[in-house]
């Protein structure tokens, strides 16, 4: 998919045209019993619901906002050149952000972008969420605070939302805590699948979130070196050759799982031209306490769902047959 980029108020969009809004099925699609609130089946590269239920319901997302977070910073890092082997700063915003997941960054610390984005991404990491957005937040808008900074980078999230047609999100910080602020950040199925997709066309996002064991170091404000054997949190990796994407849990959201999964393409040939189309499938699922075993069984009825689409002509418009 192509990338967009929104920095300073800016759009620029790689390829000279803003990426169009994918088509959805509707939110009656085909009904499967789960425990989620609710959930949808995605084609990752047309964006083609496939399937849902409660696709356009408010709800909180908990960490799946890291996604969004881990966006903002590769595409800034594209388009501005910027290497992700710089180091960044740990902000002393990062005080109230514990959590099961910390690795263990403390202000001072100097760890670099790269690992960062493991630790935010892996292991859901808030500490370091918050220092990819301050870091990168300041060098966007110049803020002199790390709070200004964390403020630009998060108006950075939700801009890039806009564009990619998440009507029905709102971010309001990097890392999805939803207890933090006077107001509730928010999310959908539906806007999860478009960012999900987005971020999916990024090769440098799918090799962060497809690792299950990762060892990342920093250093110590006081010079020492520190390390930390991160464990993805995507307990449905490997399996039915899910490769991805990211877990989320705060006591408002639930538990909250997105997963993709590719099959061989599909390939075409007309003379002597192929024509090779990616089969690949996103899977959200918001609210369960089975997200994962309801994530691999909504994976499993997409991939009929998928076959259905396809030999109905892949229509733009699409609704599963009961």
């Amino acid at each position: 998919m192509k990338r967009i980029i929104l920095f300073a108020g800016l759009c620029l969009v790689t390829g000279g045209m803003i990426l169009p809004e994918p088509a959805q099925a509707a939110s009656s699609s085909r009904e499967t019993a789960t425990d989620a609130v609710a959930w949808v089946v995605a084609d990752a590269t047309t964006g083609v619901v496939l399937g849902a239920s409660n696709g356009d319901k408010h709800v909180q997302v908990g960490s799946l906002t890291k996604i969004a977070t881990a966006m903002v910073v590769l595409d800034w890092a594209e388009t501005k050149g910027e290497n992700l082997s710089q180091m960044a700063t740990v902000p002393g915003t990062i005080a109230p952000l514990n959590s099961p997941n910390a690795i263990g960054l403390a202000p001072g610390d100097q760890i670099s972008l790269k690992e960062a984005l493991y630790a935010a991404l892996m292991q859901s990491d808030n500490q370091a969420a918050e220092t990819l957005a301050v870091h990168v937040g300041r060098k966007i808008s110049g803020a002199t605070t790390d709070a200004e900074a964390s403020r630009a980078f998060v108006a950075q999230m939700n801009a890039l939302a806009r564009q990619l047609g998440m009507r029905d999100t709102r971010f309001l910080n990097p890392h999805g805590l939803d207890d933090l602020e006077d107001k509730l950040p928010y999310s959908t199925a539906h806007d999860l699948a478009r960012l999900t997709n987005y971020a999916l066309g990024h090769s440098g996002f799918t090799f962060y979130t497809r690792q299950k064991e990762r060892r990342i170091t920093w250093q110590a404000a006081d010079g020492t070196a520190s390390a930390y054997q991160l464990r993805n949190t995507n307990e449905a990796l490997d399996a039915m050759g899910i490769d991805g994407v990211k877990t989320g849990t705060t006591r408002r959201a639930g538990a909250c799982a997105i997963i993709s999964a590719a099959q061989r393409p599909i390939t075409k040939q007309t003379g002597d031209t192929f024509d090779i189309t990616p089969r690949r499938l996103t899977v959200v699922v918001l609210g369960s306490a089975n997200r994962f075993e309801t994530a691999k069984a909504l994976l499993t009825k997409g991939w009929e769902w998928h076959d259905q689409w396809w030999a109905a002509g892949h229509p733009k418009s699409w609704k599963a047959a009961r």
